[in-house]
This record gives C-alpha cells, structure tokens and sequence, in this order.
C-alpha cells in the first residue's frame, strides 16, 4: 500500500490529495465520502473514510450543493429556543431531520414582525430546502411572504387557516381542561388566555370558554386576561383576577409556565391551590407534576410534533399530497385541583389561612 505522508494544514484537504496519497482515483474518494458509496469496495470505503479523518478532511457545503442543487438544509423558525416547550419541538424536528439525512438551522424571531422577515431572509440566503415556521400569527405578514419564495413550509405548534400544520388540538385541549373544572362544581373561572395573536393562546381559550359557555356559564370578558406564555406574564394576570372584586374560584392558563406564575400571585396573597383557587396549566412539562403542589395540565406531545412536523415536510419535498395533522390532547388531573373543599360556593371568596396555621394538601393524582 502507498505510504501516506504528514497531515496537511486544515483547510487544505482535497479530493486530489486524498486520492494521491492512496494511490486511487479522485471519483473514487468522491463516491467513498458520498452517503452512498454506490461501486466501491467496503475496504476502499473505509481506507478513505480513515484517512479523511485523520487528514482532517471536510466537504465543502457550498461546492456540494452548487454540483447537486441540494444543500439537505432545513431552516426552522422560534419565537425563543430557550421556551422548554420550543425547545422540546426542535429536539423532535432536528433528531427526525438527521435520521433522513439532513441538518437544520434554527433563528430566533422573539414573535417580532420586523425579525421574522430579517431571518427568513437569512436562511433563504442560506438555500434552506424547506422551512418549519412555530412563530406563526394572525398579526404578521410573514406567511404571504413564504407564500411567495417558492421553499416549501409547514407550520408546526401553531395553525393558520388555509396552511399545511401540525399542531395539538388546542381547542379541544382547551375543552377539557373545562370539563374538568365544571365537574370540580368551579362556576366563576379566570382565564389567562395567552397571546391572542397565536393560535394555541386563541384556540385554548375559545375552547375552554366554549364548554363554559355550553355549561350555562359563560365567562365574563373581564375574567379573561390576554398574556405571554411565560412566568411573568402569569403572575401579571394572576394578580389582575385576584384582585377583582369577586375573585374567580378557579384558573385556567394556556401554558405551564403562566400557570406557575398564577400560582406565584396565590402564594403572595397566602392563597393555596386548590383550597382557595383551582389551577390547570397547559402542556405538561415535566416540572408541573414536580412542583410543590402538582399542576393539573393538558399534556400536549411536544416532541411527537416536532417530528411529525419534519416528515410532512420531507413528503412536500419529495412531492407527495399532504395534509395537516391534530395530534391529541390529554388532561392529567393533579394536586392543584382535586380536593376542593366539598363545602364550598361560588359565592365564597378565596380563604386566607389563618396565621401560623396548617392546612393539609391533598395527595397527587395519578
């Protein structure tokens, strides 16, 4: 066999070199690097994988794609990586995406017009083959925009009328969660609706406002608060509906995190959940069954989403019919919930507990 001399400098690694120093072909190491080394010996194929990576050897992207049109990249679209939720989508796009062979990249829109268009631009700069979009909403221009620049797309998480997405039922998520109250005898409920410019705040809360409404008691407006999804937010509208003048007996917030910040305000006000207020949350992230008192909460399949998201965009890549896809919710009931006080009306306002004494905390559903 050819002796191999010294390692070159990175970066100057070519075909050529690899191909002179084990005495075969260029198209040879082409096809013995390619993903599918059609017509080179098994032996071949890993004397040259061997050496490319002792030589340092990398592919160039931009000559790849130039010669094939395809740069097997797909681009993804977050308000936040940082939202566990967001972040649990992404893990479900990118794991699918590289069992199929390709890479994503993902940008951060923070849900601001003026940054979807700056990113999308970015990654059609980037030759992405496709696109998943989780920031879509009813205020921004962005999907016309997608419409025009010919990169196939599909939503994931959120939903807009006339798209190809894959989303939880929110409005039957939504639906459960009051069911569950109305059997819980809870009458006068707040909403902390999420952002109503997004479909999973809009739909969760149409949905839940829809069963209430069904029930004979369709919430008030003002017992309704638009907010973010996140800890803050929660709080923020925590605070507004406890301080109303008749406090609602029960929360429904349309995420986890706002439901944590709901539970916060309680906790200032030295309320218990669900002695005082009843809270249901929405996802079930893992730490709403490890909170103090565990949350009650719609699980959403967050990483089956993702996935699910990536290989309907494969089938629109490789031409074929599409359709959306609702992946279904389910409530788990816990301790923020059970255990309301059997005793208790709607007319009844939120107990304070007495000074140093103990109240008991009912035990975790299942």
């Amino acid at each position: 066999m050819p002796s191999r001399k010294s390692p070159a400098p990175r970066g100057t690694v070519t075909l050529a070199l690899l191909a002179e120093q084990l005495g075969v072909h260029v198209s040879t190491v082409s096809r013995a690097l390619s993903e599918n080394p059609v017509g080179v010996s098994a032996e071949t194929v890993t004397r040259v994988r061997q050496l490319a990576g002792e030589q340092g050897y990398r592919r160039n992207a931009a000559a790849l794609s130039l010669r094939t049109g395809r740069t097997k990249m797909i681009g993804v679209m977050v308000p936040r990586l940082t939202d566990v939720v967001l972040a649990t989508i992404y893990d479900g796009i990118d794991q699918t995406a590289i069992d199929a062979g390709y890479n994503t990249v993902v940008v951060n829109t923070r849900d601001r017009p003026d940054l979807q268009r700056s990113r999308l631009d970015l990654m059609l700069s980037r030759q992405v083959e496709g696109i998943i979009v989780g920031d879509s909403r009813t205020d921004s221009n962005l999907i016309s925009e997608l419409q025009g620049c010919g990169v196939p797309y599909v939503l994931v998480a959120r939903r807009m009328p006339r798209e190809i997405s894959v989303s939880t039922d929110d409005l039957k998520g939504g639906r459960l969660a009051a069911e569950h109250l109305l059997s819980l005898g809870h009458r006068r409920i707040g909403i902390v609706a999420g952002d109503p410019h997004a479909s999973t705040g809009a739909e969760r809360t149409l949905g839940f406002r829809r069963a209430y409404a069904a029930a004979g008691y369709p919430p008030p407006d003002d017992y309704v608060i638009p907010s973010g999804f996140d800890v803050r937010s929660g709080r923020e509208a925590g605070d507004h509906l406890l301080s109303l003048p008749r406090p609602p007996t029960a929360i429904f917030a349309a995420s986890d995190f706002a439901a944590v910040g709901v539970m916060g305000a309680m906790r200032d006000r030295g309320l218990e959940a669900p002695r005082d207020v009843a809270v249901v949350g929405f996802n079930d992230l893992d730490v709403a069954s490890e909170l103090p008192t565990p949350l009650t909460s719609v699980h959403s399949p967050l990483f089956d989403m993702g996935a699910l998201s990536m290989r309907v965009l494969l089938s629109l890549l490789r031409g074929r019919q599409v359709r959306s896809r609702l992946l279904q919710p389910t409530l788990y009931p816990r301790a923020s919930t059970v255990g309301t006080s059997p005793g208790r009306t709607d007319a009844d306002p939120p107990r304070r507990p007495e000074i140093g004494a103990k109240s008991a905390r009912p035990a975790q559903v299942p």
